[in-house]
């Protein structure tokens, strides 16, 4: 028997995009996160076991908060392992002129200077100027140089972007 499939699981699975792009401070901190988890997760295991001791487990409040704080504990390390295995170091130190993801850059918009910071999605900030790689200012600047001038569609119509510094 074959199981329905809803039509916006198949979109949403079209147009999932896995970036694994990182910098090496995340990548570190997530490192000493799964230490630390790890270090937490036998004082979890024996509050679970403690609590199992008490009884009946359908009606034992504190064996169910236990267990759970353990699976959350257990699937963040999962999780963090997961991401670190797929991880795609940014480079932060190329210096050929060009916009590539790690890049900081400074350009004009409107006779406004702006700095951005160019990264991987999961650690975009735009409220702090750092932009994913695939948001579509990032992807316009990507491979410019200084002094290029870059057009670019914003809702409210084109918009030049001037290309002032790259670092």
């Amino acid at each position: 028997m074959r199981v329905p499939v809803r039509q916006s699981e198949v979109l949403a699975q079209s147009k999932k995009v896995d970036d694994h792009h990182l910098t090496r401070g995340t990548m570190e901190r997530m490192r000493q996160e799964i230490l630390r988890l790890t270090k937490e997760r036998p004082a979890l295991s024996a509050e679970m076991q403690r609590t199992a001791e008490e009884g009946d487990f359908s009606e034992n409040a504190g064996y169910q908060a236990a267990k759970a704080a353990l699976r959350r504990l257990n699937s963040r390390i999962t999780y963090l392992d997961e991401q670190l295995r797929f991880a795609i170091p940014i480079d932060q130190d190329t210096d050929d002129g060009k916009v590539h993801v790690g890049s900081k850059v400074t350009v004009e918009v409107n006779g406004k200077t702006m700095e951005l910071e160019i990264l991987g999605s999961q650690e975009s900030s735009p409220g702090k100027g750092r932009i994913s790689h695939l948001s579509p200012l990032g992807v316009a600047l990507i491979g410019h140089s200084v002094g290029d001038e870059i057009e670019f569609e914003t809702p409210s119509g084109r918009v030049i972007y001037k290309l002032l510094k790259c670092t």
